[in-house]
């Protein structure tokens, strides 16, 4: 996986990111979801790496990047935290301004990164989420048996981690196969990566992730604007 890339562990801050660069042009930052790591990027960041330097990180909690522990208001996982990691990271790779595009946890990371750093953002590209507070503000028994992690991994520390640490090798097969709409569509070697930065470490910071997000705003949603998009966001 990962031809021709090189990884490195960049300093940003007071954190270390583990970082998967590779290619030549105009910069683009990917970052992950959960539970994966840059490695969801394996089959595509190649093809793109033809066009772009293609910079796929860890995001703090996960991976190979540094994992600190969970304290008081949690802010050490806020998606303001996360996405001023990148922001240097992109700066120590000489980037001031890229394109980035993110996928769930990561797609979260990335509408901060551009609400609170918009001249670093050319290009910004959201998958697969809908703000937090839409669903909790739209829950139903349906969807909530659905999304059943937004409530289960926010419950008091430490029991999911507890619960999560007694099997973790079966939760996150398990996670990663009720989320893949195509029959063993995801390659055993990612998963095996997968497995093994899936240690009690990343499962206490993925937790620390969600328990951050289902804190209430403490501002009015701000709207982000550009030639390209339109998108409100209630991220912290």
């Amino acid at each position: 996986m990962f031809e021709g890339f090189v990884i490195e562990q960049v300093a940003a801050g007071d954190m270390t990111i583990n970082v998967c660069r590779g290619g030549a042009g105009p910069p683009l930052l990917l970052l992950h979801g959960y539970p994966q790591t840059h490695v969801m990027w394996h089959r595509i960041a190649p093809a793109l790496a033809n066009q772009f330097t293609v910079v796929c990180p860890d995001l703090r909690g996960y991976g190979d990047s540094d994992k600190p522990p969970g304290v008081g208001d949690r802010s050490v996982y806020s998606k303001r935290a996360m996405a001023l990691d990148q922001v240097r990271v992109m700066r120590h790779l000489g980037f001031e301004r890229f394109a980035v595009a993110g996928h769930d946890r990561g797609a979260r990371v990335a509408l901060r990164l551009a609400l609170d750093h918009p001249e670093a953002v050319s290009h910004l590209a959201i998958l697969d989420i809908i703000p937090t507070r839409t669903i909790y503000e739209t829950i139903d028994q349906q969807r909530a048996t659905t999304v059943w992690r937004y409530f289960f991994l926010i419950q008091p520390y430490d029991l999911p981690e507890r619960l999560i640490a007694a099997d973790p090798r079966m939760y996150l097969r398990w996670t990663l196969r009720e989320w893949c709409a195509t029959p063993a569509g995801l390659d055993e070697q990612a998963i095996t990566e997968y497995e093994r930065c899936f240690d009690h470490a990343t499962i206490h910071a993925t937790c620390e992730d969600y328990r951050r997000d289902h804190r209430p705003p403490a501002r009015p949603r701000r709207r982000l604007h550009s030639t390209r998009l339109s998108h409100a966001g209630a991220l912290e």
